[in-house]
């Protein structure tokens, strides 16, 4: 059978930019296999497959790949898909201002809003709040795996650390605006580092104002050479964070930077809601653009 596709630009509110996102609308009739083929025809950080959903009050099902891999849960894939939906029901008479996707991590609750035809913003709650997820490389192992030295890693107190919100990323704070772009994968290095799990590069030096860090992204195991925005890494960042920052008891609101070297800017919102030192809630958010449609034959 045919099946329809979209692409979508996210975590940008202009088209080729963000990170591009591919969401295949009919999924029936296609097993984990077939749909790991797609994503590697497509060759994008991730591709979305839409099912119905189980519970009828839920807007849709979707499961997510990258070229080497199925994940549980993402974030530009979330946005991206809850914002293609809104676009669908809003076209289909049928405006929405809240949807849930269930992933396989679990349900995910998504506020959306629509700009013109073809944009569309959304924010989703963390279905997991950051948990610490085990140990990292030394800071030679790692400066090692990104070519850097071991003077160029950590700052502050912050060090590196392992969290997970859902899929597990290394944080790695970086000294300097300079330093996090001399940066690059080194494959030789790298299982020492980080095994086959992905590394968030963060450095409070930005490239625009206004924004709180500049990050990089690099997951060799899952077939991403570096990802334009990563919002399941920001949801592991957001761990970091509470560790070394210690935000006060409030509302927070900070703004991530990616992809800028890559020359793909991105701009990923984390909000966070501690109370009495701890984080109860957290929330990612961004921008979305159509930028295809298709058929796959």
């Amino acid at each position: 059978m045919k099946r329809r596709f979209v692409t979508l630009d996210v975590f940008t509110t202009r088209r080729h930019a963000g990170n591009p996102l591919a969401v295949v609308l009919q999924s029936d009739g296609l097993d984990t296999e077939a749909m790991q083929a797609i994503a590697r025809e497509f060759n994008l950080s991730e591709t979305v497959f839409v099912a119905p959903p189980e519970k009828p009050e839920h807007r849709a099902a979707i499961r997510i790949f990258t070229p080497g891999g199925e994940l549980p849960f993402a974030g530009h894939p979330t946005v991206g898909t809850a914002v293609w939906l809104a676009l669908t029901d809003e076209a289909g008479g049928k405006p929405a201002d809240m949807l849930v996707l269930e992933e396989k991590v679990g349900p995910v609750s998504c506020a959306v809003s629509i700009k013109g035809s073809h944009a569309g913003q959304a924010t989703f709650t963390l279905p997991r709040l950051p948990e610490r997820a085990g140990e990292t490389g030394t800071p030679a192992a790692i400066a090692a795996a990104l070519g850097l030295q071991t003077g160029d890693i950590g700052f502050g107190t912050h060090v590196p650390t392992l969290f997970s919100g859902g899929v597990p990323f290394r944080c790695v704070p970086v000294a300097s605006g300079e330093a996090i772009g001399r940066a690059r994968l080194e494959r030789g290095h790298w299982s020492t580092a980080f095994g086959d799990g992905g590394a968030f590069l963060y450095t409070r030096e930005t490239t625009e104002p206004g924004h709180d860090f500049h990050a990089r992204m690099f997951w060799p195991g899952a077939g991403i050479e570096e990802d334009p925005a990563t919002g399941g890494a920001v949801a592991a960042f957001a761990g970091a964070i509470m560790a070394y920052d210690q935000p006060e008891d409030g509302d927070h609101r900070l703004v991530v930077e990616q992809g800028y070297e890559m020359g793909r800017p991105s701009q990923i919102t984390l909000e966070l809601s501690v109370r009495d030192g701890a984080l109860i809630s957290a929330r990612i958010g961004g921008s979305a653009v159509v930028v295809s449609e298709g058929v796959l034959l």
